[in-house]
């Protein structure tokens, strides 16, 4: 039977059906601004007409030695990584950037090593990495360097010869803390993301967290800790909880583990919008008023933090700027042009109703 299988139509059909040559019905498709709105049309009419869907993008990658995609390399699976706001606006900002270059984004879900599976990374049809705050030394780097792929990386971590877009991690904690301590706070504990523990989850010294894989997680932490003690709160007497991941599920946990100590802080430092969503959670559990019995400050600025009941307090960073200048660097380096010197965008403390002044009771 599979000889009365009916031919697939080629560009040549295509061509000969208009009486034109083959690189014309390829401008047609790949380069319209070669040919006249006439002349194209009549093109893709022919090719509607005999049932052709345009060039075969195997062919086409084999030919121009280009695969059109960039693979995106996530520190942790989809479904922790999708929790994130922040990871869902940084990423559409830089596909908005590079689909009109016609550049796709492959998605690599990463692991308990802080990135994705080399061999993922080896196998993967790209032009391109980006690295998405992946861990130090995590496997997928080195596989980056080992196929020779142009590298953006976005927060961490730092790598020679990279382009990289971050954020001012320490000023936004700094700036975080400091708000805390204007308001007569001086039990302060602090909800860590993942730092890549064993185990994961649980109480952290602050030794330990600053040994985080994660860059940002250091720079946040070290932010938080520096600015506590100039005002003579020594780092031992500052509770840390790690989570196990990213969601506000996830975190609540870590919130519950510092809101039952006793005695409890009177507030907490959140390294994310959605760890500090979850404080917010459990302090109702506990039927805990915030701020009134406990403030809460997250980092990112996300939607949910300025819809939250109480708003959140938190740290602004330009998430859409962040995507959008990685998807610029992405297309400079497809260019063959340098990478130039790593951008660092500011941040904002936005003050709103998840803080107030030290509870006394």
């Amino acid at each position: 039977m599979t000889g009365n299988r009916r031919r697939r139509p080629t560009l040549d059909d295509v061509a000969d059906a208009v009486g034109v040559s083959r690189a014309t019905v390829s401008n047609a498709y790949n380069r319209p601004d070669q040919l006249s709105a006439a002349l194209r049309e009549e093109v893709l009419r022919a090719a509607k007409r005999l049932g052709y869907t345009g060039p075969n993008p195997v062919a086409r990658s084999l030919a121009t030695n280009r695969a059109g995609a960039i693979a995106f390399m996530l520190d942790t699976g989809l479904r922790s990584a999708f929790s994130d706001p922040a990871l869902s606006i940084t990423l559409d900002a830089l596909a908005a950037t590079v689909d009109p270059e016609g550049h796709a984004l492959l998605l690599l879900p990463g692991g308990d090593d802080g990135g994705p599976r080399a061999d993922r990374v080896l196998a993967a049809q790209a032009d391109l990495a980006v690295a998405y705050s992946l861990a130090d030394g995590a496997p997928a780097l080195r596989a980056v360097r080992d196929r020779g792929l142009p590298l953006v990386v976005i927060d961490q971590p730092v790598v020679p010869g990279s382009a990289r877009v971050s954020t001012d991690d320490r000023g936004g904690a700094v700036a975080s803390a400091r708000h805390l301590l204007e308001l007569g706070h001086r039990r302060i504990g602090i909800l860590s993301a993942q730092c890549l523990s064993a185990p994961r989850g649980g109480p952290l010294s602050a030794a330990e967290g600053l040994g985080s894989r994660f860059r940002d997680n250091r720079d946040r932490l070290a932010g938080y800790l520096d600015t506590l003690a100039e005002a003579g709160i020594d780092a031992d007497d500052v509770p840390i909880w790690e989570t196990s991941g990213l969601s506000i599920e996830d975190a609540m946990p870590g919130a519950r583990g510092l809101l039952d100590r006793d005695p409890r802080p009177t507030a907490l430092l959140c390294m994310s919008d959605q760890l500090a969503l979850a404080a917010v959670a459990v302090a109702r559990e506990l039927r805990l008023d915030v701020p009134g019995d406990v403030s809460v400050v997250g980092f990112d600025d996300t939607p949910a933090a300025r819809w939250a009941d109480p708003a959140l307090t938190t740290v602004r960073q330009d998430l859409e700027g962040k995507g959008r200048t990685a998807g610029e660097l992405a297309l400079r380096l497809l260019a063959g042009r340098r990478p130039p010197r790593a951008v660092t965008l500011g941040v904002e403390l936005v003050v709103r109703a998840s803080t107030g002044p030290a509870s006394i009771r």
